[in-house]
């Protein structure tokens, strides 16, 4: 069984000029064709460069653990810039202030917060969390670090970028491991008693969706009560039989990209999602091959699915594909953290339908 280790850092700007204006309350319709004039040009780069800063911070309700954060923000340029790649320690720019949140794994961060970032968001990463080989503890920890993380970036930012970020208008991002950890963060909920009835056993549905490669296995079920005891109270304790969801009121929108997390969930568990939701996903997904069921049990009715035809689990490796990834990024978190209206259309099924190889909602045959 095995977890892919994905990624790698890609030095392309995406662009798309937004102002940070309140977020609408619901999704428009979008139009046929590009809106005329047009609005946001996503060829061009963004007003802001990139500033980071590094974070060594300790949870204290977790026995002191270690959570290392990157924060990303919107810096005016640096005197010595030669290009736009992320500058540590840059003067932050407080020109539109305060800037909507994004989260995520640093691994993640490295490939899409430039993009998002020169657009006016602030990304805040947790460092070192990647792939793991079986499903363990780490499907508890690493959603934990990133609402860690949250909280600690919002009442304790750090030193000169106090006043940088809008904490209560956060989306949250993922791909592959993380995509999971970005399910996890948009309200739903483990159904022990459905993942237990898989173990070892699968159903008809979930059968359905093994690979040779398929991440689903039966390593927590063989130490439920540790994997549990690991969770805690607050997170276990159920009237329903669900637990409790891993999340926030703040985070407004999640972005899962080619993740998982069916059979831990089950369709009780993804229909407490309540928020909105754009799924990424390649059609031959040879590891994840659930993310169509995941998107049909969806609890929130704002939700899409776009596929990229006939990539594989690896597309984002693909720097001609990075690119519109990052553009439907720009766009769903620009329209529901940023107010930006005219930006459903770039993440819309009229736009999607218009890209020879893209597919709207869930791929024939998938």
């Amino acid at each position: 069984m095995i977890r892919v280790v994905l990624f790698g850092t890609i030095g392309i700007v995406l662009v798309l000029l937004v102002a940070c204006n309140p977020a609408p309350t619901t999704i428009p319709q979008a139009t046929e064709t590009l809106p005329d004039p047009v609005p946001y040009l996503p060829s061009e780069s963004g007003p802001y460069y990139v500033g980071t800063r590094i974070l060594s911070l300790h949870d204290a309700d977790r026995d002191g653990r270690y959570v290392g954060v990157t924060v990303w923000y919107p810096a005016g340029k640096p005197a010595d810039s030669t290009g736009r790649n992320p500058t540590s320690n840059a003067d932050p720019d407080i020109s539109s202030a305060p800037y909507p949140l994004i989260l995520s794994s640093t691994k993640v961060a490295n490939i899409f917060a430039p993009y998002l970032v020169s657009h006016g968001f602030v990304w805040a990463s947790v460092n070192g969390i990647d792939s793991y080989p079986l499903m363990n503890e780490q499907m508890i920890d690493q959603p934990l670090d990133i609402l860690f993380t949250l909280d600690q970036v919002a009442t304790n930012p750090p030193e000169g970028l106090e006043g940088m970020i809008a904490a209560d208008q956060v989306g949250v991002i993922g791909y592959s491991f993380d995509g999971y950890n970005a399910l996890a963060l948009s309200g739903a909920r483990i159904d022990p008693e459905y993942y237990l009835s898989q173990c070892p056993n699968p159903d008809a549905t979930t059968a359905a969706i093994l690979t040779s490669l398929s991440a689903f296995d039966c390593a927590p079920a063989l130490a439920w009560d540790e994997f549990a005891a690991h969770a805690g109270e607050a997170i276990t304790a159920s009237e329903d039989g669900l637990w409790q969801p891993m999340t926030d009121e703040r985070i407004r929108a999640v972005m899962p990209m080619a993740g998982e997390g069916w059979w831990l969930f089950g369709e009780k568990g993804l229909v407490a999602v309540d928020r909105p939701v754009l799924i990424i996903v390649a059609t031959e997904d040879e590891l994840y091959p659930e993310n169509a069921l995941i998107y049909e049990h969806l609890g929130t009715p704002d939700k899409a699915l776009i596929s990229f035809i006939g990539l594989s689990h690896m597309m984002v490796y693909d720097n001609s594909k990075v690119p519109l990834i990052a553009q439907f990024a720009v766009a769903f978190f620009g329209y529901h953290l940023q107010g930006h209206a005219d930006l459903a259309w770039y993440f819309s099924e009229d736009f999607v339908a218009q890209q020879q190889d893209l597919a709207w909602g869930v791929y024939p045959g998938k």
